[in-house]
């Protein structure tokens, strides 16, 4: 092989190299968001039905409070309704009647008109009551609490029995995240980020088994400034496998193209 010929084959294989060079960086396991659920109503907890590390399916019933005053006020409610409904109902009878009289010239136009404001009224009086009753059926909706998506229990701080005041809530009763998928996080440099964009495809090592997964998201603001210049939070999402048991703050391997 000539000299030029062989320098002409390490150029091919330093190119060759650098088109399959990938970067393994450290990273650790985090949920992709968490969603913190409190109660909109003050009460007692009547019963608390999840634990930590419980999965879930959307709609699952976590937490119900003491219903009694809002099933009473929900029970007024439907009574207010139906009482104001035979009265929209009597004012129509009499209306009907009015105008057949003053049709008739039996009445004069005054009872008529007072016959109609007092249907318009006994109608307006039915659609208070009704949204009366939708109030309390929200305020009764309140007294529970229910998972909004399929998830896991992240962690629960309330028990049978605790007084729950609304405006004074300092920690969330229960938090919830979903688990279906999860992020693998990485601290990079600014450098580092800019070669890559939000969809582009990335591996995952996980306990020896490498996983497809894609950039979810990239820093914006900086984690902490060091010797070498601001880090900022690379993030990988990935799917998980089911009933695969993965939790945050595990170590996991990111590898990049």
């Amino acid at each position: 092989m000539t000299k030029q010929a062989w320098f002409i084959a390490l150029g091919v294989l330093m190119l060759a190299t650098d088109a399959f060079a990938v970067e393994e960086l450290k990273g650790w396991l985090e949920w992709v968001h968490e969603v913190e659920m409190r109660v909109l109503e003050n009460g007692v907890v009547d019963e608390v039905l999840v634990s930590a590390g419980q999965h879930v399916a959307k709609g699952d019933l976590l937490l119900r409070m003491d219903q009694r005053e809002a099933q009473a006020r929900l029970l007024e409610a439907k009574a207010r309704v139906a009482r104001a409904r035979v009265e929209t109902e009597k004012a129509g009878r009499d209306l009907t009647r009015s105008q057949e009289l003053f049709d008739r010239g039996l009445i004069a136009i005054e009872e008529l008109k007072d016959a109609e404001l007092q249907q318009l009224a006994a109608a307006a009086e039915e659609e208070a009551a009704k949204a009366a009753e939708a109030t309390a059926q929200v305020a009764l909706e309140h007294t529970e609490l229910r998972a909004p998506f399929d998830g896991i229990v992240v962690s629960r701080k309330v028990w049978n029995g605790a007084v729950i005041y609304k405006t004074i809530q300092q920690e969330p009763l229960i938090v919830i995240a979903p688990d279906d998928q999860m992020l693998a996080r990485a601290l990079v440099t600014a450098g580092t980020l800019r070669r890559f964009k939000p969809g582009q495809p990335a591996r995952i090592k996980i306990n020896g088994a490498m996983r497809d997964g894609r950039v979810y998201s990239l820093g914006v603001q900086a984690v902490r400034v060091e010797l070498e210049g601001a880090v900022y939070y690379l993030d990988i999402i990935f799917d998980r496998r089911p009933n695969e048991l993965l939790r945050p703050s595990e170590t996991v391997q990111i590898v990049l193209p």
